[in-house]
Formats: C-alpha cells, sequence, structure tokens
C-alpha cells in the first residue's frame, strides 16, 4: 500500500511535511468537509499561524474570521483552545505521548491516530468516512457500521490491518484509497491494489456493502434576522454557548411563527427587545435565504429596524459601520446579510 500511495497520491498542502502542527490542522479542517474546499482554507491558516505558539496568542476573533465560511465553528474554538493547551502545558511542542493527545480539546481516537501515525510514524490505526468503507468491503461487513458493534469490528480490522512498517503511509493510503478509488458508488476495483483480496469485490456486493445510512428527517424552520440601525451603524451581537453559532457575530436572529403584517413586526420588536433590551422599530422586509444547517432546513427572512431607545442587555454588542462588517466573524448567512448591506 505504501509503494501504491507514493505513485497515486495526490498533491496537497498538508503532505509536503511531517509537522504535526500541519496535519492536526488539516485533519481538523477535512472533518464533514471536502478537500477541494479546505486547501485554500488551510493554506490561508497557516500562512496567519504558522506555529502553535501564533495560533495560541492569536484572537479567538480572528481565528474564526479566518474559518469562516468552512462551517462546524466548534472545530476551530476547540483548535485554538487545544493550541492554548499545548502552549501551557507541553512547551508549544505538539505531544507525542496518545493519551495526552486525545485530552486536546477536539481530539478523539481517530484524529488522534491520523496525527501520530503521519507525523510520528506511531503504529496507530484510524478509523473514518473513507476508510469506513475501504475495511467494510476488506471484511465484507454487512451490518450497520455507525453501531456500536459495527465501530467495534471495524476498529479492530483497521488494527489488525495496520502494519509495522510505514503505518503512517498505510493510514494515508487507505484514506486515499477510499476518497479515489474505493468510491460509495461504481467503485473502481479494476484500479485497486487489493482487489484480489476483497470479498465484496469476488461476491459483487459493492452496491450492498457498507450498508446503507438512515436518512436524515429533515425539519422546516422558520427564523428572523434583524439589521437594526442607529446613527448608520448596525447591531451585532456575539452569539453564546449553546447557541448555533457560538463565538461569531451575528445580526438578531429570532425563531419565528406564522404571523405576517402588523403581528409579525409586534413579535419581531418583542423578539429584538428580549435578546437585546434595545426597543426598536421594525421596518421592511429586506431579503429571505434559504439553507441547511445539520437537520434544520431554515428560511431566513431578514428586517430593517431602527433603534429607538433601551439599555443593552448583558452580552457582547457592537454597533459597526456596514463597511467595517469585514473586521467581525459572522455564519454564513451573517455575511450575506452583511454583503447585501455593503
Amino acid at each position: 500500500m505504501a509503494v501504491w500511495f507514493q505513485q497515486h497520491a495526490r498533491d496537497l498542502p498538508w503532505r509536503q511535511t511531517r509537522d504535526p502542527y500541519h496535519v492536526w490542522v488539516s485533519e481538523i479542517m477535512l472533518q464533514q468537509t471536502q478537500v477541494v474546499t479546505v486547501i485554500p482554507y488551510f493554506e490561508r491558516f497557516i500562512a496567519t499561524f504558522p506555529t502553535i505558539a501564533a495560533l495560541a496568542a492569536a484572537h479567538e476573533d480572528q481565528v474564526l474570521r479566518l474559518w469562516e465560511g468552512l462551517g462546524y465553528y466548534r472545530r476551530a474554538r476547540q483548535l485554538h483552545k487545544a493550541a492554548r493547551v499545548i502552549v501551557d502545558e507541553h512547551d508549544g511542542i505538539f505531544p507525542r505521548d496518545p493519551d495526552a493527545v486525545k485530552t486536546l480539546p477536539g481530539i478523539g481516537r481517530y484524529t488522534a491516530g491520523a496525527i501520530l501515525s503521519i507525523a510520528f510514524d506511531a503504529r496507530e490505526p484510524i478509523l473514518e468516512a473513507n476508510t469506513i468503507r475501504v475495511f467494510s468491503r476488506l471484511i465484507a461487513y454487512r451490518d450497520d457500521t455507525t453501531s456500536s458493534v459495527g465501530q467495534r469490528v471495524l476498529w479492530r480490522a483497521a488494527e489488525d490491518f495496520l502494519p509495522r512498517k510505514n503505518p503512517g503511509d498505510f493510514n494515508q493510503a487507505m484514506m486515499e484509497l477510499g476518497s479515489e478509488v474505493c468510491t460509495p458508488r461504481d467503485p473502481q476495483c479494476h484500479n485497486c491494489p487489493v482487489a484480489m483480496l476483497c470479498p465484496t469485490r469476488a461476491e459483487g456486493l459493492q452496491d450492498v456493502i457498507p450498508a446503507a445510512k438512515k436518512k436524515v428527517a429533515y425539519e422546516d424552520v422558520v427564523e428572523a434576522c434583524v439589521v437594526v440601525r442607529k446613527n448608520g451603524k448596525v447591531l451585532l451581537r456575539r452569539c453564546v454557548e449553546g447557541e448555533r453559532w457560538a463565538g461569531l457575530w451575528d445580526f438578531p436572529r429570532l425563531a419565528s411563527g406564522a404571523q405576517t403584517g402588523a403581528a409579525l413586526h409586534r413579535e419581531l420588536g418583542a423578539g429584538v427587545r428580549e435578546l437585546t433590551g434595545y426597543d426598536v422599530a421594525i421596518g421592511e422586509h429586506l431579503k429571505t435565504i434559504k439553507h441547511g444547517v445539520t437537520r434544520f432546513r431554515i428560511t431566513l427572512k431578514c428586517f430593517e429596524a431602527a433603534h429607538l431607545s433601551g439599555n443593552r442587555k448583558r452580552g457582547e454588542f457592537a454597533w459597526v459601520r456596514p463597511d467595517q462588517l469585514d473586521a467581525y466573524a459572522l455564519s454564513v448567512t451573517g455575511r450575506q446579510v452583511a454583503d447585501f448591506l455593503q
């Protein structure tokens, strides 16, 4: 597999070095995100924060602004927290002890195995979306891969297949194989270096293994975003822990019912006052944005409002000129609203 990987590996920026910091950042960014999307984010991130110490010293706002658009912002906040732990507890050097690595914020068994094997050639197994598919087919595992039993079986397979020599190259090869050859549909078995060992191919079960995932039941949700204006500035609020965009700035955002007209304006005005402490006069509808977050399909209705009076509630708020909004880390929809205002 190591020879196959050397011949077929894609030229990716995080593969230019075995620096554990680069491996770590790439693995966090690649979680639930496509390679082609990650590449420019990774390059900008490393250029801005070339070392763990530089990342640890940064303000969270700067980290989130660089992450903006990549989604799953909790990853960025945990990456930042972990960098500070490494500086405080490990002298800024990424630890090599598996137990120490797994205690870092945002790092579980897979990420720890990937970093340690790729950066230090430690004999640590990995299991992620692509290798789950490869190992399922190599052992013809037909049951639910997401169940606790399925995870135990597949982790054991990952351990059993792992060679003693060059485990890092082997792990990367298996991920590459799953991404480029052993694909979910129409796998290129004729190009697979382990095709002769694959019982799934022998039995023609590529469309059955691994078992199909359960379909997500989506829920339709209507929300409202209110752009409050005062003296040429607009109001931003930093989302708090437990909220969807925790750590990011956003325009006041509310759950919205089925009301229309004056009833909707009263509802939004009361909601803004409850959220911010300000009394506002709801104005015209600016735009509607449709987007998805996890299992929710959201219709976001954006309205303009004028500040009237009131004292802000506890929390972080900022009155910002529209031409200064680029300096704030916003959600994807928040950025769309900001771009509209500009």
